[in-house]
């Protein structure tokens, strides 16, 4: 494991501050999950936003769905559970990128056997009318009552099972849907399903799904979803359905549209819990998750366990305000960090392997020595999530990390976004090695850090033969260039051609990485050749117009230039906001632009997108911000209002991020992070954790020697708990003194540390590993 040296000055000033601090008096600590709002932004809700059933980072992740069902074209666009809608159709057990399904449906009376349409005004399927008020959504539990059948449904899980519970009313018959043979949110396609009741009593089968971005980025894969539950009251009768064709006493189904139904006589009223265990490998895997996580488990020891899990997690960050918005918009959005990326693997350490055959995690101790994740891209992450990880949450980033390694031992590439080891990419690039250089430098390097910097090097220098999933298919001409050579047309899907600028900034930035790592190691071959293509962004700079210009392959900058301009050369962006993805060389960004012109823009584009919201519109959409010339609801921009803390003007940092934190984010259904902006698996919530700390790194910690930003914290004091096993301190805590953080017109005066003044905003992560305790001096 890296260990980095002590400051003597910073170890000496720690150990005073310990020995002569009061202690304080104990009192009791009040429970955080009250604060956390899953419904918040789920206007335009993607499908892994809202399970608010689920563990964190747990493979059960159940959920009501109000138009899953739909499905979507692209397979990334909303669909789920929108805030907007009146009815719930069902409650899927799985919600992950690019993966869903295993639904569940309590109802009464006549027997229908599909979910009809959301728009219907008169109610044409099974799904039933609802209100928010007659909802209890909570981190590991979930409660509605469902108004068309007088029936309550709650939620709950272990990692690797969902607890679905019905309560009936007496004098109908009662029913439970198994939906398994129908697309489910990302899900796609449903390409075969099979279900059927076992001589034991379990209901147990699989789906087989065909996601939009599994079909794009690995074309022939498919996506096996397994499950074996086992309920506490046994039917009356048992029937098989295909959608609207029903066959009474059928005991199994097979083919698309696929399902069973469950009837019971309630004369008298009627509870049923269901326990769906859950898999991707297979049924006998799932029966094993069920029967080693959940065989003697009752719903409520479930729900308190998860309720205590959730508790735990969340207090990994204690934060203090009078401001109960605030802590409602940090508690979301930690929530949210915590809730993507899920297990994908086994509890015998089973997983599904990138081929399609099944592999097997190495033990310890009987246990997995590690597990493997699903998982959207991390483009963007290294400003949100594996920072806020890295800070509480090191034992999952390390999980994490391995979980992408084993991929890569499968697939001899490391794939940025995963489905059940199926190639996801989403963007078509692939920033991996940010977020696993930034672990390393911070002192997290229990995973296989040989093969991590092997597959680090491949990712930034090899483009023989790479696949498209693996991202970054255009890393032969980077290596070839310095720089991507831009094409209005070519050949594939653009992420092939057309994003030749964003793509040659992102692979400078990631190249920079690596380089710092090789240049640790010794390695000077490598550093020489990463550090040079680190530089790639200088060769696309355009003095006459102080942008970053595409360029083509004879070294000539594209004509008809519009640095506003979305798609052309820029992914999901324009010149104006992807002239500031410099984030390793602020120092000679700056100098190019010249530092007073460079502050003078960079202050201007907050004062222009801030009578937009920050580009967050008021209208739900996804891409509402990307023809401006800022966006806080798109990753591309997430490090820019903390650069001026690296270009003399910090005070500005202080301005705009807490303008962005009071008005970006919300705490209502419709306006959450923006209106209609994407929580892409927690990041948007993520940047917000950070930034009200007052604690961001704009290079993803993946420097030599990695030190936090500081900014004006929006608290009264943050208290963050440091893993033993990676950190050394106890607990780092932030302090502010003077005018209140979530003053608008609050800005930190001063910073010290254990007692000792700061010179400048940053502070070493090492110092935060250490513990200690960061006093700000606030005024207006």
């Amino acid at each position: 494991m890296k260990k980095k040296k002590i400051i003597p000055a910073l170890a000496f000033a720690l150990w005073s501050c310990m020995a002569c601090a009061p202690q304080p008096t104990p009192k009791t600590e009040e429970n955080l999950s009250q604060y956390v709002e899953p419904r918040i932004g789920t206007a335009h809700c993607r499908w892994f936003h809202f399970a608010p059933g689920a563990l964190p980072f747990g493979l059960a992740k159940p959920g009501p769905s109000t138009n899953g069902s739909l499905g979507n074209k692209g397979g990334w666009e909303a669909t789920g559970y929108d805030y907007r809608d009146k009815s719930i159709e069902g409650f899927p057990c799985l919600h992950e990128f690019q993966v869903g399904g295993i639904v569940l449906m309590p109802t009464n009376g006549t027997l229908i056997t599909v979910p009809g349409m959301p728009t219907d005004s008169v109610r044409t399927g099974y799904r039933s009318a609802f209100a928010h008020e007659d909802e209890v959504v909570q981190p590991g539990y979930y409660s509605v009552q469902l108004k068309d059948y007088d029936i309550q449904a709650e939620l709950t899980a272990t990692k690797r099972v969902a607890f679905q519970r019905f309560s009936f009313p007496a004098g109908k018959e009662a029913h439970i849907l198994f939906d398994i043979g129908n697309r489910q949110g990302e899900s796609g396609p449903v390409r075969d399903a099979f279900i059927q009741q076992t001589a034991d009593g379990h209901i147990e089968g699989w789906v087989v799904t065909e996601p939009v971005y599994v079909s794009k980025y690995q074309p022939g894969a498919t996506v096996p979803l397994y499950f074996s539950a086992v309920l506490d009251k046994q039917p009356d009768q048992v029937g098989a359905f295909h959608q609207d064709q029903q066959e009474p006493n059928v005991k199994e189904a097979k083919g698309i549209g696929a399902g069973l139904y469950l009837t019971y006589e309630a004369e008298k009223p009627l509870t049923v819990t269901a326990k769906v265990g859950l898999s991707y490998t297979s049924v006998e895997n799932a029966r094993y998750n069920l029967e080693t996580e959940a065989s003697a488990l009752t719903f409520e020891e479930a729900q308190v366990a998860s309720a205590r899990t959730w508790e735990d997690y969340l207090s990994r960050i204690r934060v203090e305000t009078d401001v109960r918005e605030d802590k409602v918009k940090f508690y979301t959005g930690l929530y949210h960090a915590l809730l993507g990326r899920g297990l994908a693997s086994d509890a015998n350490g089973a997983y599904p392997k990138h081929d399609g055959t099944i592999g097997q995690l190495p033990m310890r101790e009987g246990s997995p020595a590690y597990n493997l994740y699903n998982t959207d891209a991390i483009w963007g992450g290294q400003w949100n999530l594996s920072q806020v990880w890295t800070l509480a949450y090191p034992e999952y980033l390390s999980d994490y990390i391995s979980s992408h390694l084993q991929v890569y031992k499968d697939a001899g590439w490391l794939a940025d976004g995963i489905a059940n080891s199926r190639y996801v990419s989403g963007v078509g690039t692939n920033l991996l090695p940010v977020v696993i250089a930034g672990a390393y430098q911070c002192g997290i390097a229990d995973f296989d850090t040989e093969t991590a910097y092997e597959a680090c090097l491949k990712n930034e220098l090899d483009g023989v033969n790479r696949p498209l999933g693996a991202g970054k298919v255009d890393t032969d001409k980077f290596v070839e260039y310095g720089y991507v050579p831009h094409q209005d047309a070519g050949d594939g899907p653009d992420e092939a051609f057309m994003f030749s600028a964003s793509h040659t900034l992102e692979y400078s930035f990631s190249s920079w990485a690596v380089a710092q790592w090789a240049k640790e190691r010794g390695d000077s071959a490598h550093f020489t050749q990463l550090d040079y293509l680190s530089k790639g962004w200088e060769r696309l700079y355009d003095p006459s117009t102080h942008f970053i210009r595409p360029k083509r392959a004879d070294g000539k900058f594209i004509e008809n230039f519009d640095p506003m301009q979305v798609w052309r050369g820029f992914q999901e962006g324009n010149a104006w906001q992807y002239t500031f993805y410099v984030p390793h060389d602020v120092e000679a960004l700056a100098g190019k632009v010249g530092k007073e012109t460079f502050n003078a823009r960079l202050d201007s584009i907050f004062t222009v997108s801030q009578k937009q919201i920050f580009s967050g519109g008021t209208e739900v959409g996804a891409f509402a911000g990307l023809q401006t010339v800022y966006n806080q609801g798109n990753q591309p921009c997430l490090h820019i209002s903390w650069l001026f803390n690296e270009s003399g003007k910090p005070e500005l940092t202080q301005k705009w991020v807490r303008a962005i934190l009071n008005e970006f984010y919300g705490t209502e259904g419709i306006h959450g992070y923006g209106y209609g902006q994407d929580e892409d698996q927690g990041q948007l919530g993520a940047w917000y954790v950070l930034s009200s700390m007052g604690l961001f790194d704009v290079k993803g910690l993946a420097d030599t020697t990695p030190t936090f930003s500081l900014g004006a914290p929006l608290f009264d004091k943050v208290t963050i708990k440091l893993n033993p096993k990676y950190y050394p301190g106890k607990e780092f805590v932030i302090q502010t003194t003077g005018a209140k953080g979530n003053n608008p017109n609050a800005y930190a005066r001063s910073y010290r540390l254990n007692g000792q003044p700061i010179d400048g905003v940053h502070i070493p992560f090492e110092a935060v590993a250490q513990g200690g305790t960061l006093e700000v001096q606030m005024t207006e």
